[in-house]
């Protein structure tokens, strides 16, 4: 699922590393060329080359570093939001990254023949290639001293955590003085973290919106399918840039919910975080083409016959094909009244037009007409338990609470709708949406580490760290006073700042720099060693520790049906 064309029988035999740069031009594929018998080319195939998953530049960098330099020591962190509020990342998706395309041989001699062609031409001019870039005596001695597994050390905070901005979440350095260069070559891959992190935030941040509202509104069950678990469906899947952005995103979104329309994001949370199952849930629903192909008139005929097809369980239909008021007072809530009561199930009815704000808040109340309803204990109107609304059009992090909110204040509960998101999920983030960096902060030359940092003077916030770090509870962090405190360059007039202890706001994290941390109490764990994975988290251990409180992953699930 995660490669990006079909696998041939031979790449199938390559499991999960099975996506990356190595492709066959179509002059060199079986069968491919005007004599073919069938006319047609062979699928493309494509395989990884660590080597060519990096920017081009950084092929250059190998001769740049001071004579002597044997470590180099970088870390990754997000250095803020630009979105208000939002003060904490989810970290989630490093464990993919290194078992998708770092973990065990990753370095052939075959990947070097092909990076040393690509890389002449590409730092060539146009003409005449460039074969002196290229640092294929550094690869060469990975695959001979190393056997093609790269020797490099990560440390990581548990996935799933949430942590504060602005304190370290990952580091890098190499474990062979030979291989300097390294840490920072596969800075590139390494980044690319800030999308499942983002996503899982982006996420997370919405479920604690919806989680405030179903306990402003009277909600009292809490446990799988009820609460939070059901509340935001993905709908993402082809909103976004990449069948491997679906499934890395995808599986961000399921560590916080359990709704998912998005296939390739069960099979990311399988096969490179241990779920036993498949980790989201989904139920028959209609699209508009099944509805509109019936006609106008023939619309509420369409509906029956979601009813008589489904008669039991959690079926949804869209109804805003031609009038969602019309559908809901005189399709569902007259001529199929009776056949929604008497079904063994879920009616989920669908808008799919309009402002949010209004519609939802319009339906609920005839549908509350129409149905009934009973009263929450903070005296809300809750729908009968066999009809609810899930409003899929015009959904984020922003629009979910204005929404509960005109529910709540026109007298209607929390637990009467579920929202589905797309592109404002899964896509409409980026990587300064936490303003992610990853920055070298000490190196190792001839013997003797420094440490390093940058400071410009037209953008203080962009300030590194300095020297070896580690990620330590504040309450475990003592024997220092305020003067260690990290004051910035503009504040205690030393270039790079004064201090080594970079406090959390919220007072509960500390990054302590200058290697003057206590190791025994990091909160980063070794993830990764010389081409292994000393340390796999599971999905369920994600999902618990990214949970919020009294979430639905914090509790025994509910026997109660869906």
């Amino acid at each position: 699922l995660l490669n990006p064309c079909r696998q041939s029988t031979r790449l199938a035999t390559m499991g999960n590393k099975c996506m990356g740069s190595t492709v066959k031009t179509p002059g060199e594929q079986k069968g491919a060329g005007a004599g073919g018998a069938s006319g047609s080319l062979a699928p493309v195939e494509w395989t990884d080359n660590i080597l060519l998953l990096s920017d081009s530049y950084k092929v250059s960098h190998y001769m740049q570093y001071p004579k002597g330099t044997q470590y180099v020591y970088s870390y990754f962190e997000s250095r803020g939001s630009d979105r208000e509020g939002w003060t904490e990342v989810c970290f989630y998706g490093l464990q993919y990254y290194l078992r998708r395309y770092l973990e065990g041989v990753v370095v052939t001699k075959e990947k070097i023949a092909e990076a040393e062609m690509y890389y002449a031409d590409h730092f060539g001019d146009g003409t005449t290639p460039n074969p002196a870039m290229f640092y294929k005596k550094g690869w060469e001695h990975i695959l001979k001293k190393h056997g093609g597994k790269l020797p490099v050390v990560i440390k990581a905070v548990p996935e799933g955590m949430v942590i504060p901005c602005k304190q370290v979440l990952l580091t890098i350095t190499n474990t062979d003085p030979e291989c300097f260069w390294l840490p920072n070559y596969l800075e590139t891959l390494l980044v690319q973290v800030w999308y499942p992190m983002t996503v899982a935030t982006n996420s997370r941040n919405q479920k604690i919106s919806i989680h405030n509202y179903l306990e402003k509104t009277g909600n009292e069950g809490w446990a799988i399918p009820g609460g939070s678990a059901l509340k935001l469906h993905d709908f993402g899947f082809r909103g976004v840039s990449s069948v491997e952005s679906a499934a890395i995103g995808g599986s961000a979104h399921l560590v916080n919910f359990m709704g998912t329309d998005t296939v390739a994001s069960m099979l990311c949370a399988h096969r490179y975080y241990g779920a036993k199952k498949a980790a989201g849930v989904s139920i028959p629903a209609s699209e508009h083409s099944t509805i509109t192909s019936w006609g106008e008139k023939g619309e509420v005929d369409a509906m029956r016959n979601m009813l008589e097809k489904y008669p039991t369980g959690v079926v949804a239909c869209v109804s805003d094909s031609f009038d969602i008021f019309r559908a809901c007072r005189d399709y569902w809530g007259t001529e199929l009244k009776a056949q929604v009561e008497q079904r063994q199930g879920l009616l989920v009815i669908r808008p799919d037009s309009g402002d949010p704000m209004e519609v939802c808040a319009q339906i609920i109340g005839i549908l509350c007409e129409k149905f009934g309803s009973t009263t929450t204990k903070t005296g809300h109107k809750l729908l009968p338990p066999f009809v609810r609304v899930i409003q899929g059009d015009g959904v984020d992090y922003e629009t979910i609470p204005k929404i509960l909110q005109n529910l709540m204040d026109k007298g209607f509960a929390a637990d009467n709708i579920a929202f589905g998101s797309g592109g404002a999920l899964l896509q409409k983030v980026n990587r300064d949406t936490f303003k992610c960096a990853f920055k070298c902060c000490e190196v190792t030359v001839d013997g003797k580490a420094r440490d390093v940092f940058k400071d410009p003077a037209t953008d203080p916030g962009k300030t590194s760290k300095k020297g070896r770090l580690t990620l330590q509870l504040a309450s475990d962090t003592t024997g220092f006073t305020d003067a260690d405190k990290y004051k910035s360059s503009k504040d205690s007039g030393v270039q790079g700042g004064q201090g080594f202890l970079h406090y959390s706001p919220c007072g509960k994290y500390v990054t302590v720099a200058e290697n003057k941390g206590d190791a025994a109490k990091d909160i980063m764990i070794e993830v990764f060693r010389d081409g292994n994975m000393p340390k796999l988290w599971t999905f369920d251990e994600i999902r618990a520790r990214a949970d919020i409180p009294n979430g639905p992953f914090s509790q025994p699930a509910s026997t109660e049906a869906a």
